[in-house]
């Protein structure tokens, strides 16, 4: 499917690697070759896609990248260099989609007949399972703007906005990246889903730009008047052993910090829902559940709320974008801060992917654990990030983003 689907300049596929959960509507969705698209930067990108939809009320599959937060509040800006070239908003009408649901595939497009649809089918099975590509870079390669003293030198600086009460949480993020990296990426991502599986992984091209992502998070979604949006905060590594590694996750469960920081982002999310939902709708269905991935154990709570009458996908988005486990409290102030510590622009890195149904539902992920490159330029880029708080430890939070890179890296070795 995906050898298939990468032919198309424009294609989008996403799959939960059939990991468990009540809130999965799909296996994996595969949307490719563009009929219509939008682009639109920070400033009326949420008006421009709420007129998109209405334009065309079909599937849409595209991306809300970070920089978009320039358009929720006044005064906030993002001139940090940015190696990977996506705009802040993408979104795409597909000629094909292949859902896969019960073990089950459904082809279908516009203006699709059976035999169109057997057509795909017949080609996505003469496609090679495998294919020759060229060896990866080495990681003697990568590169970044904060190396190990830069990083310990910036936390300590936004422990200092805190202690003068300027924020209580920033989540800060490092840039590793190669150049002249000469990748192919969908066999990328074929490894890097083998190496850690997780349930909102994506593959993304948008011409000359791809995302392959392992991201275990959800950002939002929306299943007729129902709105869930599910924050991480809180990582553990994993153990071999089994009476370790529960251990692990005992200690993780019961980490004052670790649960500060998610309950603090669970209240932050509460006051996001809140502005589109049904006054006291809003609630959390699971606070601090453990949850356990290929490479790391998370901490997600998950808050839910009922909407409005008259309420627009796009205000949901709008009001809601970017996701707090990706900025921190109080989000305006600390999306200051990243802008002023962090050395690279986000785009799409801690935005979102996803799809938006005929009918106004839709799924977006969190874009983490994710690889970014872009062909042209040859430029390879991956982030990772964490909570720091007051009473962090520099040390550890350097190497908790060691750790969330770790399956990345590994590609590379």
């Amino acid at each position: 499917m995906l050898n298939w689907a990468n032919q198309f300049n424009i294609c989008c596929l996403l799959d939960n690697n059939s990991y468990p959960s009540a809130y999965h509507r799909f296996e994996a969705l595969l949307a490719a070759d563009a009929v219509q698209t939008l682009e639109a930067a920070a400033g009326n990108a949420f008006s421009a896609l709420e007129q998109f939809y209405a334009t065309h009320r079909d599937w849409l599959f595209g991306h809300l990248a970070y920089d978009l937060k320039n358009e929720t509040a006044p005064g906030l800006r993002s001139e940090n260099p940015d190696g990977t070239g996506f705009p802040d908003m993408h979104f795409f009408q597909p000629r094909v989609i292949l859902l896969l649901k019960n073990n089950q595939v459904h082809i279908g497009g516009m203006h699709f007949s059976i035999e169109d649809a057997l057509a795909v089918y017949r080609d996505c099975l003469r496609m090679p399972v495998t294919v020759n590509v060229p060896a990866a870079p080495r990681l003697t390669a990568l590169r970044a703007h904060l190396d190990h003293d830069r990083y310990i030198s910036a936390v300590k600086g936004i422990q200092a906005h805190i202690l003068r009460g300027d924020c209580y949480e920033v989540n800060f993020c490092r840039e590793n990246f190669m150049e002249n990296a000469s990748v192919y990426p969908p066999a990328l991502f074929s490894q890097l889903n083998a190496l850690s599986p997780a349930p909102f992984a994506a593959y993304y091209r948008l011409h000359d730009r791809y995302l392959i992502s392992s991201s275990p998070e959800r950002y939002l979604q929306k299943t007729g008047n129902t709105v869930i949006s599910q924050p991480i905060k809180g990582t553990s590594r994993k153990h071999a052993d089994p009476v370790q590694d529960k251990a692990l996750q005992e200690a993780l469960r019961n980490n004052p910090k670790e649960r500060a920081e998610n309950i603090m982002v669970v209240d932050l999310v509460r006051n996001d829902l809140s502005h589109t939902a049904l006054r006291g709708s809003v609630h959390v269905k699971e606070l601090c559940g453990i949850y356990s991935f290929a490479q790391v154990h998370q901490m997600i709570s998950t808050v839910a709320a009922e909407t409005a009458p008259g309420t627009q996908l796009t205000d949901i988005l709008k009001h809601t974008f970017p996701m707090g486990s990706m900025t921190g409290a109080p989000k305006i102030r600390v999306m200051q801060l990243i802008e002023e510590y962090e050395q690279s622009r986000r785009g799409l890195y801690s935005g979102a992917v996803g799809y938006i149904t005929p009918e106004g539902d839709f799924d977006f992920n969190v874009v983490i654990r994710s690889i970014i490159y872009n062909d042209t330029r040859q430029y390879l880029s991956f982030q990772t990030g964490s909570a720091v708080t007051f009473y962090s430890d520099p040390e550890l939070e350097w190497e908790e983003c060691l750790l969330k890179a770790a399956a990345m890296v590994r590609l590379f070795e």
